[in-house]
């Protein structure tokens, strides 16, 4: 396709490159891709049925991470299916519509999954800083009024993006340079004015969805490291510090990663986005369930009680 700007062309379909060119790290690829998956899949789902089904876990702090599992699978499956299916297929080509579909559900679910980590990081804040007040807080009510509103805003931000990318008018190419339809690869391709795009991620992709949620979510910890230091006892200081570990794992975690894919300046090699993109969207909701189960007592002991009965 020739790729001078002047020549015009609306997209029926796109062509997915994937993660490596090489024909040889096909199958290698697609085994590890399916491994994590896989892995993936059976973590965040043990953990849902866990919170679910077993009552010592169905307090705010498991209810939140409930909706983690959920947000972590479904990231994974939105953009890890195409890899699988295009090694199984060899079919690597996706409709404008499914493209699409595919960048808003994505775009949704990163939003949300900032969002939720903020409500967790509330949570952990009333436990540690109000632990007298904190069911008197944490109701349920508020619980599902949190959840809803981080559903609600992450769905709900990224559509004044996808209606200007949906009146892009032209491509220079069909080619995407990455293993899924991310926003940024659409809008390198395009030839149409993006200054209106790039004014608006910067506000509301930056700000609203990015930075906000970033000083929300690690503000609390400032009040809860306070409240850490003034424990006279160092068994009350661990055990404060405990009920906050896993949550502070992964949120460094993952706006560490973030910050190397979008904020940072980017790597001239085309592999090293896409090892972040699928550190991202991969390796990150398959480490959540084994950070939140190996660092959580009461995730371990819901384990042995399922084993058990299962064994009954």
């Amino acid at each position: 396709m020739n790729l001078n700007p002047s020549n015009k062309t609306m997209m029926a379909y796109f062509i997915i490159k994937g993660i490596s060119d090489v024909k040889e790290l096909q199958l290698p690829i697609f085994l590890l891709v399916l491994l994590i998956y896989l892995l993936t899949l059976g973590g965040n789902m043990t953990i849902f049925l866990l919170v679910c089904f077993d009552h010592h876990l169905q307090t705010p702090m498991y209810f939140f991470l409930a909706n983690l599992s959920i947000v972590d699978l479904s990231s994974s499956t939105i953009t890890l299916h195409k890899v699988l299916l295009i090694f199984i297929s060899g079919n690597n080509s996706v409709s404008f519509h499914d493209c699409i579909t595919q960048m808003y559900l994505f775009a949704s679910i990163t939003g949300h999954e900032l969002f939720i980590l903020v409500a967790m990081s509330y949570d952990r804040y009333v436990a540690v800083c109000n632990p007298l007040r904190y069911h008197s807080v944490m109701t349920n009510q508020i619980c599902h009024l949190l959840a809803s509103c981080c559903w609600v805003l992450g769905f709900l931000l990224i559509i004044p993006p996808l209606v200007i990318v949906l009146g892009f008018t032209c491509y220079t190419s069909n080619h995407i340079d990455h293993f899924f339809c991310d926003m940024m690869s659409l809008v390198r391709l395009t030839c149409s004015d993006t200054s209106i795009l790039e004014i608006l991620i910067l506000t509301e992709g930056l700000i609203l969805s990015t930075l906000l949620p970033f000083i929300l979510t690690f503000l609390p910890y400032g009040f809860i490291i306070w409240t850490i230091i003034k424990i006279p006892t160092s068994a009350g200081r661990r055990k404060a510090f405990y009920t906050c570990s896993s949550h502070l794992t992964v949120v460094t975690t993952l706006y560490a990663i973030l910050t190397f894919q979008y904020i940072l300046p980017t790597p001239v090699n085309s592999a090293d986005k896409k090892f972040f993109s699928l550190f991202n969207t991969a390796a990150i909701p398959m480490l959540n369930p084994l950070i939140y189960s190996l660092k959580n007592k009461d995730v371990k002991s819901a384990l042995r009680r399922w084993f058990m009965k299962r064994r009954i």
